[in-house]
């Protein structure tokens, strides 16, 4: 049966609740749709990815009684959102897995009778960050996420081990203007390849890295960089490096080109470092391109000073002064770098050769000599095969060490 409304429902208290009320009420439904829309857009925009990468790492090093041999399988997935209001989000989970036993010191299981393959076996989060896109080409990033910075001589991934170097950052790219491209980054943990239980997990403190580049013209690019490393437990390393680096590229006839890549850094003691230093990097490449062979010839010098040398140590390492890292810290008495590269085509399969001869920079010693080659054939936009050598000759520093890698990789 019809009621009438109560005449407290029509006074004029009720008449202003209602008012009030009736708002809110709507705003509230009006912010729920929004959500699940918002929510829609995320799921339906989501895009998920699986990388399974398999490698056999061999490690004969002498004055270590036995050999190492490490197979292991990286698993990665990651999902990321479709954008809603300019944000997404990013979620990268890895799980590296041994088949087989653990014949090598992982730097954390106490086989010390064997070489070093830094792949501790582990799960942990790789990447986990909320990106916003101002527009196509202006977006800031906050979490653990991954920064590349050009060549990644001073900030990169180590994306060779199978645990990546990741950076929990606020990260800023911009393009004020077509051709210049600033990127700024501030790091408060770097998350480094030794896993997450390791000893030296990871650098905590306060990073500031910034870069920018600017196209000369098609070709060329001339770079400018700034890296102040402020670390809480290792202030040994921490340290501010400011520099600049040029590329260039020059077609001679059609299918010969010559390139150039030109850089000088000057490094010096920051914050809490004990040391009292200041050290140079320069660095010259020079390359000529005619398909299919591509040959380079390079010199990179990292100076000492009061018997501290220039070091790198968020680079992705493993990229430079040879495959069988002997190099990934800088001696004290630096090191100059000589080498020569090939590289070229013979069908689907991709070779490259390295030689490289190292001295110190200063004292005179002569530290050895190494030589390097890749062989990589892509299957199909899924699947890729990669074998690997190298071979560390010592003269006055490290030991004769030989590696061998063959890797598979399958993407979906």
């Amino acid at each position: 049966m019809y009621q009438q409304p109560s005449k407290a429902m029509w006074s004029l208290p009720g008449l202003t609740a209602l008012a009030v009320l009736s708002p809110l009420v709507a705003s509230n439904a009006l912010a729920g749709q929004a959500i699940t829309d918002g929510l829609k857009s995320a799921m339906d925009g989501a895009t998920a990815n699986l990388n399974l990468r398999y490698r056999y790492e061999y490690v004969d090093q002498d004055g270590i009684d036995d050999e190492a041999g490490a197979s292991t399988l990286r698993s990665r997935l990651n999902v990321k959102t479709g954008k809603v209001g300019g944000f997404h989000g990013f979620v990268e989970v890895d799980n590296v897995s041994y088949l087989g036993g653990d014949t090598f010191n992982n730097t954390e299981n106490g086989v010390t009778t064997r070489p070093v393959v830094a792949d501790p076996d582990y799960t942990e989060v790789n990447q986990a960050y909320i990106g916003y896109a101002f527009n196509e080409k202006n977006s800031a990033t906050v979490g653990r996420q991954r920064i590349n910075h050009a060549g990644q001589r001073f900030l990169g991934g180590v994306g060779w081990r199978q645990n990546e170097q990741t950076f929990d950052a606020a990260r800023l790219q911009l393009q004020p203007i077509e051709g210049l491209n600033l990127d700024y980054s501030y790091i408060w943990e770097v998350n480094r390849i030794f896993g997450p239980e390791g000893a030296d997990a990871e650098f905590e403190g306060d990073t500031h890295a910034f870069l920018a580049s600017y196209k000369l013209a098609e070709g060329h690019t001339l770079s400018a960089y700034a890296y102040l490393l402020d670390f809480n437990e290792a202030a040994a390393l921490s340290s501010e490096t400011y520099g600049i680096d040029y590329k260039g590229s020059f077609a001679l006839t059609e299918g010969i080109k010559l390139g150039v890549n030109l850089a000088v850094a000057e490094q010096s003691d920051y914050q809490d470092n004990p040391a009292d230093f200041e050290a140079g990097y320069y660095f010259g490449e020079f390359s000529a391109a005619f398909k299919p062979v591509t040959i380079a010839i390079g010199h990179e010098v990292l100076e000492s000073d009061n018997g501290v040398s220039f070091k790198t140590p968020l680079a992705t390492l493993h990229k430079f002064q040879g495959f069988a890292d002997k190099f990934l810290v800088t001696p004290a008495g630096g090191i100059e770098d000589t080498y020569l590269k090939v590289a070229t085509k013979i069908g689907p399969v991709k070779l490259i050769a390295f030689y490289h001869d190292f001295e110190a920079e200063t004292g005179g010693m002569d530290y050895g000599d190494e030589i390097d080659f890749i062989a990589a054939y892509k299957i199909n936009a899924n699947y890729s095969v990669l074998f690997k050598y190298a071979a560390y000759d010592a003269d006055d520093f490290a030991t004769d060490t030989d590696k061998a890698w063959l890797m598979v990789s399958a993407s979906f």
